[in-house]
């Protein structure tokens, strides 16, 4: 039987750039592709139409295309990781596994599992640093010690960056100084290293208990325009000013490395939001507890009104907040919510509403395209001001003067609110002047105890 090495694609869906995969292929025996449509996160799904495992499956079936051009396939299975590996291993003499850092907890606990089980049959797993630019351990105070402060970190990340420099060409073959750490994996110089096989099949949804979602996903080529122009537009929800490359990040149909490189040519502001990325990434993965826990100890104490109906009406965008229930809406119809509008609407839930943040952050892991644990929580735990924001909890967000500022035509508003104006448009459900004193209220007092 001939010797191969596998190549696990997870959250990094693209041939081009693919550091993992690099490595597989410049390591010089054939590489098998394999996918794992992971039984163990599928099934936790509520709805049977969800947008992400239609992405997923488009993509992959784009993989299997891609890889045909070179003569190769990809082997896509649906069941629990051990069982898929345990029955990989029979079929084919495996020397390593290869594959891409994952840094959410589950995805841990599964690759040690993984790795064990290989381990047992004498079989490598290689795992490489891929969706972020600087992960856990490589941007760090000058004591060791992770920061958890953004302003510091990203003035580090940014001299690490600059540490080392080497010289690419852009799209008209000009030579520019880039950041050693942003230099591309050459991956496709060795695709004939793919296992030469005819095309496999691919699952279908609905053998899955899925069915084709119908929303439409945004692309992952945008003009520059919009990176360049992306500092004076992207606080605007009416305007086309923001990237929507949240959901390719997330399943890296896209290099972080090619936008990281975009970024710092085109717009600093940008790749600020980059950094906020790998701020995320690395919050999470030295301080594991802040999934399902505030990130300062003390926020734990605060007493949460939480009540059903209200968090329902934000749900629905139903809150006689405009600017909150489009957001809302946007978010429902479309899987998709405008970076300015998500601030807002998770500022009015927890502060306002006094909805405990993991309610929101839950719904939001529901619906959002794009949803990525590491910047879900962080996003979440900075509107609650449990989180690593250096302002604390009186910062509170008015509706009202945010629409005011950046929705002033009410473009956005009348997008999403056809009833806005109207008898059929509720009160709010809340007035903003009793909810701010009445939030300082309840904060202070359950950070004195």
């Amino acid at each position: 039987m001939q010797k191969i090495n596998i190549f696990w694609f997870r959250r990094d869906l693209r041939l081009q750039d693919n550091a993992g995969l690099f490595h597989a292929l410049k390591n010089g025996l054939p590489i098998l592709p394999i996918f794992i449509f992971d039984k163990n996160i599928l099934d936790d799904l509520e709805t049977k139409a969800d947008p992400r495992v239609t992405f997923i499956h488009q993509e992959v079936k784009r993989l299997s295309q891609e890889l045909a051009e070179h003569g190769s396939s990809i082997v896509v299975k649906h069941g629990q990781p051990l069982e898929v590996w345990e029955e990989i291993s029979q079929c084919y003499q495996i020397e390593n596994v290869f594959t891409n850092h994952d840094f959410e907890p589950y995805a841990l606990q599964r690759d040690e599992r993984v790795k064990a089980l290989l381990a047992t049959k004498g079989i490598s797993f290689l795992s490489f640093k891929d969706h972020v630019i600087f992960e856990k351990n490589e941007v760090l105070k000058d004591d060791g010690l992770p920061y958890t402060v953004f302003t510091p970190y990203s003035r580090k990340w940014l001299a690490k960056l600059d540490s080392r420099d080497s010289k690419w060409e852009d799209e008209n073959g000009e030579n520019i100084k880039v950041s050693y750490f942003l230099k591309p994996y050459p991956t496709l110089k060795y695709a004939d290293n793919f296992l030469k096989i005819n095309s496999l099949p691919l699952p279908q949804l609905s053998k899955m208990g899925f069915e084709p979602a119908q929303l439409s996903f945004p692309p992952s080529n945008i003009p520059q325009t919009i990176i360049r122009q992306y500092n004076q537009t992207r606080d605007y929800p009416a305007k086309d000013g923001t990237s929507k490359l949240g959901l390719h990040f997330r399943f890296g149909t896209i290099s972080i490395r090619e936008n990281a490189r975009r970024a710092i040519s085109l717009n600093k502001t940008f790749l600020n939001e980059l950094i906020w990325r790998d701020f995320y990434a690395m919050i999470l993965s030295h301080f594991p507890h802040v999934v399902g826990q505030p990130f300062r100890p003390e926020y734990e104490a605060i007493c949460w009104r939480n009540h059903e109906h209200e968090f329902q009406a934000w749900c629905e965008g139903k809150t006689g907040y405009p600017i909150v229930d489009a957001g809302m809406r946007e978010l429902n119809t479309t899987g998709y919510m405008h970076n300015r509008v998500r601030m807002i609407t998770a500022s009015f839930l927890t502060k306002h509403l006094l909805v405990d943040w993991r309610w929101g952050e839950a719904y939001f892991a529901k619906k959002l395209l794009d949803y990525d644990l590491a910047s879900n929580n962080g996003g979440w735990q900075w509107a609650a001001g449990s989180g690593t924001d250096a302002a604390p909890y009186f910062r509170i967000f008015n509706p009202t003067t945010q629409q005011e500022k950046f929705d002033k035509e009410l473009e956005y508003v009348k997008k999403w609110l056809p009833e806005y104006g109207t008898a059929d448009y509720p009160a709010p459900i809340v007035d903003h002047k009793m909810a701010r004193v009445r939030c300082l209220e309840v904060y202070k007092a359950g950070l004195r105890k």
